[in-house]
């Protein structure tokens, strides 16, 4: 399978002392992969890393075929050339440009404009694409980065807590967003979150990083709600994704901080999609739908 190869090293300066840095980690093509871990431990660091931002002090980069970074064999491509789009909490607009010159400023030379009005309609800017960014909401300048970072058609995405300064309903809708450009351009998708129902709803993988290593994180288990053997509770959650088990689907739906992998029928799942707000019956320790 294609994936990327990383294998890093990079002596950093924490506030209890020097963290050296030492990654080994392969991403598969296709993959979104969430990474979580305390703040200081270097995971802005290691997307910067990534992007060719940061110098690192040892190891290699291989995106496929291709070597982004070699230290020994003294090869270091420049960003620019590695095809990333990058998003951090900063959302980094230029304030004299409307939404749909700040998307078309970052197109590369020769590049077709339609990327452009894809991008927009996508990210639903289309009453706002002659706008200009001090007259946007957070949620709505968000929106504007995630999608000027995909103006070049990027092969690997890099977010760095970028919805982090949003409020809990405004962060739920580009959630939904992201997904679906993830989807849409077939990227390789790298998030560094500590919001684990952010990492639930959006990665396939998650990692932590620990004391500068790349560690399996505690993630909160399944969770088991009953008030008796004949006891009805109902919580509401959101689904994550449906899937085909058996005969039948199984919905994996995020309720609190933990996901319950609820069996459904083909009845129960018409209409239904990720992101859908659900009610599920935990009758008899079996959880059910409720629509």
């Amino acid at each position: 399978m294609n994936m990327i190869e990383i294998r890093l090293k990079k002596l950093l300066s924490a506030g209890d002392g020097p963290l050296p840095l030492d990654i080994r980690l392969e991403i598969g093509k296709g993959e979104f992969l969430a990474i979580t871990g305390p703040s200081g431990s270097g995971k802005t660091t290691l997307l910067r890393l990534l992007a060719g931002l940061m110098a690192a002090d040892e190891g290699f980069i291989r995106f496929d075929s291709e070597v982004w970074l070699d230290t020994r064999r003294g090869v270091n491509v420049r960003p620019q050339a590695r095809n990333i789009g990058l998003v951090f909490q900063d959302y980094a607009l230029f304030p004299n440009m409307t939404v749909r010159k700040n998307l078309e400023f970052a197109l590369s030379g020769k590049q077709n404009k339609r990327i452009v009005d894809e991008l927009i309609a996508i990210m639903e800017l289309t009453e706002l694409e002659g706008s200009f960014p001090a007259t946007l909401s957070g949620g709505q300048q968000q929106r504007v980065a995630l999608a000027r970072a995909l103006v070049r058609k990027p092969r690997l995405l890099l977010l760095d807590e970028p919805l982090s300064a949003l409020d809990a309903g405004i962060r739920a809708k580009l959630q939904n967003y992201i997904l679906r450009l993830h989807e849409a351009f077939q990227l390789t998708t790298v998030l560094v979150s500590h919001d684990y129902r952010e990492i639930f709803k959006l990665a396939s993988r998650v990692v932590a990083l620990q004391q500068g290593r790349i560690d399996q994180p505690d993630l909160p288990t399944a969770v088991l709600f009953s008030t008796g053997q004949d006891g009805d509770v109902r919580l509401s959650g959101e689904v994550l994704s449906i899937e085909e088990d058996g005969a039948g689907f199984a919905v994996n739906v995020l309720i609190g901080n933990n996901v319950v992998r609820v069996p459904a029928m083909p009845r129960d799942i018409q209409h239904l999609q990720p992101g859908d707000s659900v009610t599920v019956s935990f009758q008899a320790y079996r959880p059910e739908l409720v629509r």
